[in-house]
């Protein structure tokens, strides 16, 4: 067996995902972390990689799409989660967050030992990532923000009103016909109870 004369604390960081509170400037009836998103996600783009290959002859790596999704938030473990309002709020701070998650992604990925750096750096480095990822964990994680909107409004939160709205919106435009479908086929039932889960066997 090989010696193991390395340490990282690079899942240290990770593991502190489940503390980043997301939606941090709304009142929340059920908090959200980043560690619980990033998996939801994951689970998300993969389905979506998948549509795209069975009903729109798609060629993408569905396990590497929900692999890079996974990670597609890890920066927060050092920037925290900045509001969409904030980081969107003006050309200069988006391109200024964009410099911070640049500067994030480096400080995370030197914690690695050598031997995985190139490894990691696919998963880390949206510019590492084929097009098609990128685009489908973006759509997946537009997603899941929309489904976190309508869980709010079922519990009575209007102050998801507006992005629920606005996401719809952006959903609704699409041009992957992989999100309409996911939208069409799966997010109906997410409103559901469990009991009324049940009654659909």
């Amino acid at each position: 067996m090989k010696e193991i004369t390395v340490t990282s604390s690079f899942y240290a960081y990770l593991s502190r995902l489940r503390w980043i509170k997301r939606w941090g400037l709304k009142r929340n009836a059920h908090e959200e972390n980043v560690m619980e998103h990033s998996w939801e996600v994951s689970v998300i783009a993969h389905t979506l990689a998948l549509i795209k290959n069975r009903y729109y002859d798609g060629d993408v790596d569905a396990n590497a799409v929900a692999t890079a999704a996974l990670y597609h938030d890890i920066t927060e473990v050092i920037t925290g989660d900045l509001p969409t309002p904030i980081k969107y709020h003006s050309k200069e701070i988006n391109a200024a967050y964009k410099q911070i998650e640049k500067q994030a992604e480096l400080e995370l990925l030197a914690l690695l030992p050598t031997e995985l750096l190139e490894d990691f750096k696919a998963l880390i480095h949206h510019e590492n990532m084929p097009e098609a990822h990128v685009k489908i964990i973006k759509a997946a994680d537009k997603i899941s923000a929309y489904l976190k909107c309508q869980a709010e409004l079922k519990a009575g939160n209007t102050e998801f009103e507006t992005a629920a709205q606005q996401l719809a919106q952006a959903i609704g435009e699409s041009e992957q016909p992989e999100v309409i479908f996911f939208m069409q086929a799966f997010v109906p039932s997410c409103g559901l109870t469990l009991d009324g889960l049940m009654k659909t066997y």
